[in-house]
């Protein structure tokens, strides 16, 4: 009888701990000022946040991760994510955390994560805005040692790019995978990127593509031209034939938004992280080991520590799994470089 006994209350407390180590996922829309816009963007922006386990039930205050979704994300938590965020948890790899994920789904589904006069000042939004908002409504620790920075792709570009201009608010940055850190491969002035989307005239034909309409996403938010319909925007590359026009402004605009190109202006912003980390897949679209290891190799040339890594994966299968980065890479390094 004691036995059956003991084993009822190991059981028991079993169950109470695993109920223990589940956070919660919530939501709120935030009405963006940051926002308003003539390019015909909704300025109202639902965000997804995750509370550690006993959130409510306590008083503590925690840091908080902003995580910046990929090119056609939205805020959405899904059922997975949640499981990772409370596995780190559980498994000590991570302190409990708050995780915020704001949606910068755009017309032609993302923001990339800059202030632009077409379609709203999506910067401003997310590192002013929306931390503002919650220190005010959520018990976090109000401080940028204890706020960090991450994303995937177009997030881990804006993620390394917002944490780069905002070292007074953030104190780390984790880069999963960025894109768009310069012209390269697919991306290209010599790729056929640019010149498909030379030849597109119509938002329902853009619609059906990938690569022209990540450029028209970009060309919206770094060189904006509201006299240029369908897409109001213009290309640092345009075609008479074979031969390749270099738009010199619109270049220089580009660049300008470009971590490999931005970093020797904000090279003493990088220095004041605490840490910053980039990662990549081996198995990704050629981009991505080119365009991280020049801006890696560019922050080694100007003194600013960092860690770079390469593993074996492609753009998406080893991030939000139980083998994945989050997991065991990034969730223990905001661990390590965070206040708690």
């Amino acid at each position: 009888m004691k036995t059956k006994i003991l084993f009822f209350v190991l059981n028991l407390s079993l169950v109470t701990w695993a109920t223990a180590q589940t956070g919660k996922v919530v939501s709120f829309t935030l009405n963006s000022k940051a926002l308003q816009n003539t390019g015909g963007e909704d300025p109202n922006r639902k965000v997804s946040v995750y509370l550690p386990p006993n959130y409510d039930a306590s008083t503590q205050r925690y840091p908080v991760i902003y995580y910046l979704h990929g090119f056609m994300g939205k805020d959405n938590i899904f059922p997975q994510m949640q499981k990772i965020l409370d596995e780190g948890i559980a498994r000590q790899k991570i302190k409990p955390f708050i995780f915020v994920q704001a949606d910068q789904y755009t017309i032609f589904e993302g923001s990339f994560y800059s202030n632009s006069s077409l379609t709203g000042n999506w910067d401003e939004f997310e590192s002013k805005e929306l931390v503002e908002y919650m220190d005010k409504n959520y018990r976090t620790l109000a401080t940028r040692e204890s706020r960090g920075i991450a994303g995937h792709s177009m997030g881990g570009y804006g993620a390394f790019k917002i944490g780069m201009l905002h070292p007074e608010v953030f104190s780390s940055i984790y880069a999963l995978s960025p894109g768009l850190l310069a012209m390269v491969k697919e991306f290209g002035p010599n790729s056929n990127s640019f010149k498909e989307v030379q030849n597109i005239k119509t938002p329902e034909e853009l619609k059906k593509t990938y690569y022209p309409k990540v450029l028209v996403a970009v060309a919206r938010a770094w060189s904006p031209n509201p006299n240029k319909p369908p897409f109001f925007c213009d290309f640092p590359f345009s075609y008479e034939g074979d031969k390749m026009i270099v738009n010199q402004p619109i270049l220089e605009k580009w660049e300008a938004n470009m971590p490999v190109y931005m970093v020797d202006k904000y090279a003493d912003n990088l220095r004041k992280m605490t840490a910053i980390k980039l990662d990549w897949g081996r198995n990704d679209s050629p981009r991505f080991p080119v365009q991280i290891g020049m801006l890696s190799q560019r922050l080694e040339n100007l003194g600013i520590n960092h860690f770079a890594e390469e593993y074996i994966g492609d753009h998406g299968n080893k991030i939000w799994t139980m083998d994945g980065r989050v997991l065991n890479d990034l969730l223990p390094f905001f661990n390590d470089y965070l206040k708690f």
